[in-house]
């Protein structure tokens, strides 16, 4: 039963991850072994389960259906032997897709404290300001910003915060501080990946809303912490949430703009795949929910 239960977890890793090499090393089986145990599988079965080539391995039509199947058992099991445990100590792996700045700052000094709880718990972060394949990448919980439209996928809202305006105190001795939305027409900006995409900034103060269409930008980056660090260098006026540039904001070396204009607010969204989630997974969703701290804006430093 043992064995079974093994090969079950190991095709089921397999097939999402799409590759023998990654999942056997998660369950600490060498490469061949991995594929002995797995066509021993397809033996018991009765039906190939993967397609192998040279670049990749993927499920057939039966290895599909069957994967569908033994999901829900193995999280069911998983959830079993958690509760038989009666600790609330958690066990396993859990990968945690997460972008570049986020990751970095605010969840990386989170889990210290979290796996002092789980001892026998690992932890694998999975850093991509790309927006992960959860079921080909084989990740268990992701934490994103914006929108989580995918209905595919098991959507739990975490929290909100909201974007702002800053430069670097150089910036501003130099060029001024924009005090209204259409004084941006005279200021550079840097754009990130939230930013670039929108085609109108939205501002509102007391009863006034005003909409602008960005205006020139000077630096564009794909990833938020290239855009943290533009903003640090005098390159311009960055569009940003506050946990990306928190420790910049204490330091001093950057600071908010027309603070009496409030922007859009962005959603936090912990993202689980289809079928039932990690015991692993929804405990850390819980941590993150009940931390006051996390999407706390922090105090911006004196406005220029």
């Amino acid at each position: 039963m043992n064995d079974r239960l093994q090969a079950l977890r190991l095709f089921a890793r397999v097939a999402r991850l799409g590759a023998f090499s990654r999942a056997g090393k998660e369950l600490g089986l060498s490469q061949p072994s991995a594929s002995r145990i797995v066509a021993n599988l397809e033996r018991e079965v009765g039906a190939k389960l993967l397609t192998r080539t040279t670049r990749a391995v993927t499920t057939t039509e039966a290895g599909a259906d069957y994967l569908a199947h033994i999901e829900p058992i193995l999280a069911a099991l998983e959830e079993a032997d958690h509760a038989a445990r009666g600790t609330g100590e958690l066990k396993g792996l859990l990968r945690i897709g997460v972008g570049t700045s986020f990751g970095i700052r605010e969840i990386v000094p989170r889990l210290p404290a979290f796996l002092e709880r789980h001892p026998s718990l690992r932890v694998d972060l999975a850093i991509d300001d790309a927006r992960q394949d959860l079921l080909r990448e084989g990740v268990d919980l992701a934490l994103r910003f914006g929108s989580a439209a995918d209905s595919s996928l098991v959507v739990r809202r975490l929290g909100r915060t909201t974007l702002a305006l800053f430069a670097s105190p150089r910036y501003l001795r130099t060029r001024g501080a924009p005090r209204t939305p259409s004084d941006l027409a005279g200021h550079t900006l840097i754009l990130g990946p939230g930013s670039r995409s929108r085609r109108e900034w939205s501002f509102a103060k007391d009863d006034h809303r005003e909409s602008i269409v960005p205006p020139r930008w000077r630096v564009a980056a794909s990833a938020n912490e290239a855009v943290t660090a533009a903003a640090v260098e005098s390159l311009g006026v960055a569009s940003m949430t506050f946990w990306g540039c928190r420790a910049e904001l204490e330091r001093g070396d950057l600071v908010r703009v027309m603070a009496d204009w409030t922007m859009d607010s962005v959603d936090l969204f912990a993202v689980f795949p289809a079928g039932a989630a990690k015991p692993a997974a929804r405990a850390f969703a819980d941590y993150l929910a009940t931390d006051a701290a996390l999407l706390k804006a922090p105090p911006a430093g004196d406005e220029q």
